[in-house]
């Protein structure tokens, strides 16, 4: 992908190829994003590495004991994730963050395939945003499912989704998300996952 580089990753390599998932694969907890960001794990080779979305997820799994720490800023910081796994519905960097219906369709097998690995012990699924929300449904329930930040849907009868908003900049600076709400997702995927 050409694109101009911020003036503070100039001296930095990009990765600029499909950005792999990440995570513990005996995961109970599957996170499905967006995409890369362009400048986040596009930039840093891991999702959610390296940009504001990736703080607040990072911090968020690290408050409700996902994750070893509540910093991601390079897929050489020694971030682990315990009982999560975090995926995109697309896996390179769509032009403008929009990804076409092309794009989606073309990375949903690889979606598909990543559910199936964690399907053993997965319990709970949080969709971020309204793409990921309508990928997943394609590749599972084959009916479209209403978005709602913090809907609940019983999936089949040990999984459930919940549907949150994306932590992108937009998102949080327009107070559309907010932190209790954000955090709120995740301790609800922590009750669930114990009374399942």
């Amino acid at each position: 992908m050409s694109m101009k580089k911020p003036k503070r990753f100039q001296a930095q390599e990009y990765w600029n190829r499909p950005v792999p998932s990440f995570g513990d694969i005996k995961a109970k907890l599957l996170i499905i994003g967006l995409a890369p960001a362009l400048n986040g794990g596009n930039r840093t080779g891991r999702m959610f590495t390296g940009d504001s979305t990736g703080d607040w997820l990072i911090k968020a799994l690290y408050e409700t004991g996902f994750a070893n720490s509540p910093y991601s800023y390079s897929a050489n910081d020694g971030l682990q994730l315990k009982d999560s796994y975090v995926t995109s519905a697309v896996k390179c960097a769509p032009p403008d963050n929009k990804p076409t219906l092309g794009e989606i369709d073309q990375c949903s097998k690889h979606l598909k395939n990543e559910i199936k690995l964690l399907r053993p012990h997965l319990k709970v699924i949080i969709t971020l945003g309204n793409i990921a929300l309508n990928a997943f449904s394609r590749i599972t329930t084959n009916k479209r499912l209403k978005f709602k930040h913090g809907a609940t849907y019983k999936i089949c009868e040990d999984v459930n989704l919940i549907v949150s908003y994306h932590p992108s900049r937009r998102n949080t600076s327009t107070k559309v998300l907010t932190w209790s709400s954000w955090i709120e997702i995740f301790k609800e995927a922590r009750r669930l996952i114990e009374i399942t």
